[in-house]
Order: structure tokens, then sequence, then C-alpha cells
């Protein structure tokens, strides 16, 4: 049973994501009948904290708090490896008390930056893992035990949980709570806090997809042609005479100039446009499928699923000029 909660402070700490754990674990919602937890705050030297924003916070508590507790949590940090200010390397003992919780069992959750933490400590070592779309690559390079899924808001692997970026930490800590306490004391939370009790997708979302690269003048014609034509079904050997050249010569070039194919560039460019469509228009899903080139609601959600880990209609949810206030009044 989820009852004694640890938040570790680090030097260098996000003060948003440290204000999410405290709101999830730190509140007593019994009055709506929702769950109250024995939450604390330490440090492995009491004291004031510099938070990464240039504040200091005072904790009162040694790391000692965390030896019976059944989940200790490590907020997003400045960690050296991901600081162009050389934040200084994590106190061992911070690394003893996350290795014993695990051993023991309880709980372990980091919240963005807050996986390197665990990764130094060796909590991530053959299991799955996630940070910060901004931090995954340095995450999976640093600690080549684990594997860094770059997609999804949260991972949990045998109760080490690590969650995305900044309000992913959200999701990771709701996780922890209707595993341990059910959808109930979840959604009683969620709701208090005024979001979602459980989000689709992952974090691709909301990494910005790259816009059309400008290739050089050979191939700059043809993309904006492309650009223009997004409804019509657009064939490699039509691309091809659009650009003077021959179907193998053009795709060798394009790769060469963009990267990618060019059936691969298109159908992220309609994906960029269909987003587009979906968060400042009210366009049927029909009528966005056919207005971008996927022809059908059914292809456009194959792609949305493949490449942001989402549904248009969830997409427009959360991103939607009008989704997003009508979501947040349906659960006040």
């Amino acid at each position: 049973m989820l009852k004694k909660v640890v938040c570790i402070a680090l030097p260098g700490m996000a003060p948003f994501e440290f204000g999410v754990v405290c709101e999830v674990f730190g509140i007593d919602r019994s009055a709506q009948g929702g769950p109250t937890f024995d939450f604390t705050i330490v440090a492995a030297e009491p004291g004031p904290i510099r938070m990464k924003l240039g504040f200091d916070i005072v904790i009162y508590n040694d790391l000692s708090a965390a030896a019976d507790a059944d989940l200790v949590v490590v907020p997003a940090y400045m960690d050296a490896s991901i600081s162009s200010e050389g934040a200084p390397a994590v106190h061992q003992d911070i690394l003893r008390v996350v290795r014993e919780a695990e051993a023991r069992g309880a709980w372990v959750l980091s919240v963005c930056s807050g996986a390197f933490v665990l990764g130094e400590a060796g909590l991530l070592d053959g299991r799955r893992s996630t940070t910060h779309w901004l931090y995954t690559d340095k995450l999976a390079k640093r600690f080549p035990g684990t594997t860094v899924d770059a997609d999804v808001l949260y991972v949990e692997d045998r109760h080490v949980v690590t969650g995305a970026g900044t309000a992913a930490g959200i999701d990771a800590a709701l996780h922890i709570v209707r595993r341990e306490l059910g959808a109930s004391a979840a959604n009683i939370i969620a709701r208090r806090m005024v979001v979602p009790p459980q989000r689709d997708g992952g974090q691709s979302q909301f990494i910005q997809l790259p816009a059309a690269t400008a290739p050089d003048d050979s191939l700059a014609v043809v993309t904006d042609w492309m650009l223009q034509h997004l409804d019509q079904e657009l064939t490699v050997d039509q691309l091809a005479r659009t650009a003077l050249m021959s179907p193998r010569t053009f795709a060798r070039r394009f790769r060469a100039e963009l990267g990618t194919t060019p059936t691969a560039w298109l159908n992220r460019q309609r994906l960029l446009r269909a987003q587009q469509l979906l968060e400042e228009s009210e366009l049927g899903l029909e009528i966005i499928a056919g207005d971008t080139g996927f022809g059908t609601a059914a292809v456009m959600r194959h792609h949305f699923v493949k490449v942001l880990q989402t549904t248009p209609t969830a997409y427009r949810r959360t991103f939607g000029s009008r989704g997003s206030a009508r979501e947040l009044l349906e659960t006040r």
C-alpha cells in the first residue's frame, strides 16, 4: 500500500517538477474522498537548497526519513551531463538511498532529468526508461545498459518509473497512484489538479516536427510544388518528371539533400498540415484527411498513431483552440 512518500531535493532542482511531486503527494484530499500521504521532503545536507532559477528553499529533514518510504521520488535537476553550468555530482548518500529503496521493493520515481540520478545509482541497467526528449540521447549514451524510449510519457519497469519532461511527471505520478490505490484515487487527484487522469499518446506529439528543410535549387521547386499539392496522390515518377530527373536520380538526390525518401518527407509534411488544421480549424476528420492527402480518416489515424503516438481526435482535444478550454471545464 502506498502511504509514505519521500521526495529528495537536489541542488539545481527545477521548481515546476518539484511542485508536481508536492502537488500530487503532498496535499490532503480526504475531504474529496481522495488519498492522504505521509509526505516528506529530504536532502543529503539539510538547509538551503539552491533551485535551478536561482532562489533557495530550506529543507529540514535528512535522508533517514526515506529508510521506510513506500515511494522515493527524484525531481528534475541540472545534471552535470546536460548542464553548461557545471552542476555538482550527485551526493553518494542519495544514490545509496535510491538503491536501498529499489532493493526492498519500494517504488522509485524520477521526473524528467531525475532519471540521470537513477542511472548513476545503477537502477536503469537492464530496464527501459525515458526522460525529457531533449535529453534522451544523452541518457542512452551515458547509461548504455538502459533502453531509452523517447516517445512515451513515462515508463514503468519493475517498480522503477521514469517520467518524461515537465508535465509528464504528473502522468508518471498518477500512474503509481492508479497502480497502488486504483483509478478512483488517481481521478480525484487529477480532478483537483484540473488535468486529465490519464493522457493518450506520448511525448512525440509535443516535439515540433521539422519544417521542410530548404534543399538546393535543384529540388526547391519540386518540394514547393509538393507542399502546394498535398491533397493529391503524388508518385516518385511524377515528382521526378517535375524535377526533370530520372526516378532513380531523383530519389538519390532527394535523400542526399533532405535525409529521407520522397514518400517519407511527403507524409511528414501531410502530418504537419493535418496537425495545423486540427489545432486551428473545426473541419471534420474526413475533410482534413482529404485536404492533406491521407485520403481517409482511418489512414490519417494510422499515421498519427505511428508517428505521434496519439489519435487525431485526442490530438485535437489536447491542442485544439477550443478543445483545451472545453476539456478543462469538463474536469472542474
